[in-house]
């Protein structure tokens, strides 16, 4: 089984963002996106770059971002019932579709750590994804 680590961050927030997916100790996935973005988005992006890799294998993916386990394990599949609406809209529709389409397809167990707490691959990918908004590369 796979087991990543994954961490977003934008700062400001919105602003310069990075991700990044730790496996092993090591970060196997670093990225960003063009412009201001924000913590939820680079999350999100975190999340799909671990499932892409995990895609053909049983694998954990823990995360401190409460808010994507919950949008792939409880919202968007009435999100999705609904035709993809929701009063007021749903933010980040496009990582939402690509996020919970991989989630579907996948053997991936989503697994939520408190962040900031110690737990040092969550710590590891935290600090990978402020180089990543610092524009470092794998």
């Amino acid at each position: 089984m796979r087991i990543f680590h994954t961490d977003g961050s934008a700062s400001p927030n919105p602003g310069p963002g990075g991700y990044a997916v730790i496996e092993n100790g090591k970060p196997v996935a670093l990225g960003s996106e063009d412009g201001d973005t924000t913590n939820i988005r680079m999350e999100g992006r975190a999340l799909i770059a671990a499932m892409k890799l995990g895609i053909d294998f049983k694998c954990q993916i823990y995360t401190d971002s409460e808010f994507w386990i919950n949008v792939l394990t409880k919202w968007a599949p009435g999100w999705e019932a609904k035709g993809w609406t929701k009063k007021g809209g749903i933010k980040n529709l496009d990582l939402v579709k690509e996020a919970y389409e991989l989630y579907q397809n996948s053997l991936v167990e989503l697994i939520w750590v408190r962040g900031h707490n110690g737990d040092e691959n969550n710590e590891l990918a935290d600090e990978w994804a402020n180089k990543a908004r610092e524009g470092a590369r794998l």
